[in-house]
């Protein structure tokens, strides 16, 4: 028989743990955003682990930014940056304040409020694909800049809460390098995932831009 998930919501404490233990952690537990339409909930089934200046591949790496400020601050936040001029992707801030590490969430399934995320992913050939990729899963989820800072283990209404799902058996998790990292960065094997999980997004290499002539 299936367990039931469990909708107690995350306390700080889950967050406030070095990043590569909770990058792993956060596998099968329940994000749930709360839109003036209605709940969409999302089961995570990958993450990337970001060291903060301890890693070349953080975006705090070299130092605090107006961008990047929210990751330097309590762990439970959420930080959104913009990317590529077009999208959206949303990590959870982790470790002591100050640490400056976070958890990308790059996807998930979507457990409730599909009708929702299918309204926001119009190009998505299947459920499947609604949040197969952290831009995908930002915007299945309406999640942009608005939402930078927000406070996931605030009590009382809150647009965004992490609940305590059903976390995955280690043996069912697997690990490898970040996606599109490069340099020593691309080296860490911090990218996590549920094995054989059908949400998950494909894994690519780095690939250097080409400037154009």
């Amino acid at each position: 028989m299936i367990a039931t998930p469990d909708r107690t919501p995350l306390p700080r404490e889950f967050f406030d743990r070095p990043v590569l233990e909770v990058a792993p952690d956060l596998l099968g537990r329940v994000l749930v955003r709360t839109t003036p339409d209605g709940p969409i909930s999302l089961r995570l089934t990958e993450v990337e682990a970001y060291d903060g200046q301890n890693d070349p591949g953080s975006h705090a790496y070299r130092g605090r930014t107006p961008r990047n400020d929210v990751m330097f601050g309590p762990p439970g936040h959420v930080y959104v940056y913009f990317t590529y001029g077009m999208w959206f992707c949303m990590n959870l801030v982790c470790g002591p304040e100050g640490r400056s590490s976070a958890v990308l969430l790059r996807a998930g399934e979507i457990v409730e409020g599909a009708e929702l995320a299918r309204t926001r992913r119009l190009s998505a050939r299947n459920d499947k694909e609604l949040a197969k990729g952290p831009a995908r899963l930002a915007t299945a989820l309406d999640v942009d800049r608005a939402l930078n800072g927000t406070d996931a283990c605030a009590a009382g209404e809150t647009p965004l809460r992490i609940l305590s799902g059903t976390a995955v058996p280690r043996d069912q998790v697997r690990n490898g390098p970040r996606t599109g990292v490069a340099g020593e960065g691309g080296v860490h094997p911090w990218r996590y995932w549920i094995a054989e999980d059908p949400t998950v997004s494909p894994y690519r290499a780095h690939v250097p831009r080409r400037r154009r002539s």
